[in-house]
């Protein structure tokens, strides 16, 4: 097992991306803490789900665009677990519109959502994997933080925020055998894409040389690269998981 008892938190693991994150890693051995905005329904279920795989899980509500809410959640972490190894950077929000119809609001959730808890929960890890020289952070980006994208102005900004933000904390950290990298996704089938008219995903599908959308294990997968002994030489990478997709 690449990951035995190892300890990994995944921000914004109750659905979609993040949960095949929590599921792929726990396969690996991985004791898992997860946090959503609630414990719901949803957040026990995937606490279920991951604790089936005969690891140690625990879901936490927890807002990771708060700073103090973020320090909390990571000292709750260490003192349930007993240490940290990883770190996914897995939450995000859409909230989509032209800049000229754009409210304020919107651009600040999505900022506040997709990059600022990224510096929240960094923060927070930093000196439990600084003192014992060792860790893996895994930031999920976008290729719209690449190539940038239609009426997403707010989402390709916090994107591409988080892929600066990775290569400046990858020359902190190196020192200290902390290695920062990031998985740029594609368009990837999730809950948030099932929203898409179909005529626009064909459109899609037309763009990317692989003729298909990208899968959650995938990205997990890509993840769990860089989170294990596989990518131990690899810090400050983009990992562009896209099937190829020509903006990208």
């Amino acid at each position: 097992m690449l990951l035995k008892n190892q300890v990994a938190i995944i921000t914004g693991a109750t659905r979609g991306i993040g949960r095949a994150i929590a599921l792929r890693f726990a396969e690996e051995g991985c004791n898992i803490a997860f946090c959503g905005r609630t414990r719901n329904e949803s957040m026990i279920a995937v606490e279920n789900e991951i604790a089936a795989l005969g690891v140690n899980a625990k879901g936490y509500a927890v807002d990771v665009t708060q700073f103090q809410a973020s320090q909390d959640f990571v000292k709750q972490v260490v003192e349930d677990f007993g240490h940290i190894d990883i770190l996914v950077n897995n939450a995000g929000i859409t909230s989509d519109n032209a800049l000229k119809r754009m409210t304020e609001e919107q651009w600040d959730s999505v900022i506040n959502a997709n990059l600022k808890s990224v510096f929240c929960m960094t923060k927070a890890v930093h000196p439990y994997l600084w003192k014992q020289g060792s860790g893996s952070i895994v930031n999920i980006s976008s290729v719209v933080g690449i190539g940038g994208n239609y009426n997403q102005s707010n989402y390709a900004a916090s994107k591409a925020g988080i892929l600066g933000f990775t290569k400046a904390m990858a020359k902190e950290f190196g020192g200290r055998n902390i290695r920062i990298n990031a998985v740029a996704p594609g368009f990837i089938v999730t809950e948030m894409t099932g929203d898409i008219p179909e005529q626009l995903k064909q459109y899609w599908q037309t763009r990317i040389p692989l003729r298909r959308p990208g899968t959650a294990r995938e990205v997990a997968n890509a993840c769990l690269y860089y989170a294990s002994e596989l990518g131990t030489y690899n810090t400050g990478d983009i990992m562009h998981l896209c099937g190829g997709l020509e903006d990208a």
